[in-house]
């Protein structure tokens, strides 16, 4: 058994908390998995987790052990690096993250095209509106719509992009036009809002003549997936808050129009995010300029005319 493997193993368990979702992360069986950690554990001749009915806990030892496996996996993956630069093979495989609505619109058609330029490199894609843990997650890069908050990643910033409150036209026949925030709370309008188990209390924060202000919105429907809720705009159902280039179509047919113009919301970046011992592989670089170059591109197109 590979000693590598085991410690790459050994890593995702640390980090996962769960045998078998180290297992699912690096395509294997729990019984593999959990072969490994005992094997690794028998050369260690130290007991790595306390394993619990619920969740394994890593004793004092594996707390010592991971941040010099980290150490390990880094050098076997800087030298693969140097190796790659050298022949200008570059090789390996490649886990992505993104939105579901960006990853839809920005990574998935491109996905193609740069595996015919960099054939022996293989993509994976993890495209979720659920805030994504790039360390859990395993991430090479990420494809982020907001602003950044963990420090322990690198932020390269493709493009701002505003964000639009609209509604379809027969909810405002209804409803009427709500001219701003305030509006939109006083009148106790529809709001659809982007919701997902552990999120916080939702307030959108608008742009006003005093500053930056949040209101405490509400509304019937919510959903942890962005598209779902521009359908539920669509069919008249609510006020929506979106990036330009997700509805700037339906703005332009005038199946959505534009609602609390005089508070429109905070724009927001649209980055790529990548851990710091990641940078120096050639393979994320080769990805993050390839996807940057097409995201603006495409961003750019999105949103001619606005």
């Amino acid at each position: 058994m590979s000693y590598v493997n085991m410690i790459r193993m050994f890593v995702r368990v640390y980090e996962l908390g769960s045998m078998s979702a180290a297992a699912r992360d690096q395509r294997t069986s729990p019984a593999v998995a959990s072969g490994r950690i005992s094997e690794l554990e028998k050369h260690l001749g130290v007991r790595l987790f306390n394993r619990t009915t619920r969740k394994l806990q890593p004793t004092e030892n594996g707390r010592l052990f991971y941040e010099g496996a980290l150490n390990i996996l880094q050098a076997i993956s800087d030298a693969e690096a140097a190796v790659a630069d050298a022949t200008k093979n570059p090789r390996g495989v490649l886990f992505v993250g993104a939105p579901l609505g960006v990853g839809r619109r920005f990574l998935a058609p491109f996905v193609p095209d740069f595996k015919a330029l960099y054939p022996l490199i293989d993509l994976r894609l993890r495209l979720s509106d659920r805030i994504i843990d790039v360390t859990a997650e395993g991430l090479d890069v990420v494809l982020h719509l907001g602003r950044l908050e963990d420090s322990a990643l690198k932020m390269r910033v493709i493009a701002e992009c505003p964000r639009v409150l609209c509604a379809a036209p027969d909810y405002v026949a209804r409803r009427g036009m709500p001219a701003d925030g305030a509006a939109l709370v006083r009148d106790r309008h529809d709001c659809l809002n982007l919701r997902f188990p552990g999120a916080k209390e939702f307030q959108w924060v608008l742009q006003t003549p005093n500053g930056h202000e949040k209101y405490d919105i509400s509304g019937p429907f919510e959903s942890d997936d962005g598209d779902v809720l521009t359908q539920w705009a669509l069919a008249g159902h609510g006020v929506v808050m979106k990036p330009l280039f997700e509805v700037a179509p339906h703005l332009r047919d005038g199946t959505l129009i534009p609602v609390a113009e005089a508070t429109p919301p905070l724009p927001v970046s649209l980055s790529l995010l990548t851990p710091h011992r990641r940078l120096r592989d050639p393979k994320v670089r080769l990805f993050s300029d390839f996807i940057a170059a097409r995201c603006k591109a495409a961003l750019d197109q999105l949103t001619e005319g606005f």
